[in-house]
């Protein structure tokens, strides 16, 4: 069966109560890979919702994402404040699986203007912080070899990427999520940050070190001396 047919075969036997359901993630982009799996969202009324599960079907791995609208607003907020629009990605990017109430269609038009807005801007404190993390690597970085330089790579490029789309108002990501931001980013600017940070994470030179200071530089550069961060108060 098509990937469509069969998620939506899936949702009819599994949830006949369901209002809504969504298929999204990279079958719907249509980048699908021989390891992809479903992305399945479900919305419900009521219990089992909200419910994560996997499962295999009709031979393709599933990710069951089971929700009320209320659970969408609550993990919409929760992806808001980590400036990561999973759950607006999987609703809004989508394949329109089942509506029964016209809830398909509306939450998938919202859920692509949330997308569309952007996360909130970083605060003084939130730039300062990363500003000061990617430091702390770049230093951690320039006496390391092997093993330890191959982890600490791993970790700067992905804090150096959060920097740059976060800073400049866009969503950020994790993993392979987070290289697609960038190269979407780089599509929409003209720029060239997915391809320079990994030839840099391969490399044994200073390429990682020259792209992160370039992507810190409109932000005023590296930062340790002056950094501070108040916490909160404890009774």
């Amino acid at each position: 069966m098509e990937p469509i047919d069969l998620a939506r075969q899936l949702v009819a036997e599994q949830f006949p109560e369901a209002r809504a359901a969504w298929l999204g993630g990279s079958v719907a982009r249509g980048d699908a890979s021989p390891t992809s799996d479903l992305d399945i969202t479900v919305l419900l009324d009521g219990p089992p919702a909200p419910l994560r599960k996997s499962l295999q079907y009709g031979g393709w791995p599933v990710e069951l994402f089971v929700h009320t609208e209320k659970s969408i607003a609550f993990f919409s907020g929760k992806d808001q404040q980590r400036r990561q629009p999973t759950m607006a990605r999987l609703v809004g990017e989508s394949v329109v699986l089942l509506d029964s109430d016209g809830s398909g269609p509306r939450l998938q038009q919202a859920c692509l203007a949330e997308v569309a807005g952007g996360p909130a801007p970083l605060s003084t404190d939130e730039l300062a912080l990363l500003r000061y993390m990617i430091t702390g690597l770049l230093d951690d970085l320039a006496d390391s070899t092997g093993n330890v330089r191959t982890a600490i790579c791993s970790m700067l490029w992905q804090d150096a990427a959060r920097l740059l789309l976060t800073g400049a108002g866009q969503w950020s990501g994790t993993g392979k999520g987070l290289l697609r931001e960038v190269m979407a980013y780089d599509e929409s600017q003209g720029t060239d940050h997915a391809a320079a940070l990994m030839d840099g994470v391969r490399a044994e030179d200073d390429r990682l070190v020259e792209e992160v200071d370039r992507i810190l530089q409109p932000y005023g550069g590296r930062l340790f001396s002056g950094f501070e961060l108040a916490g909160t108060p404890v009774d």
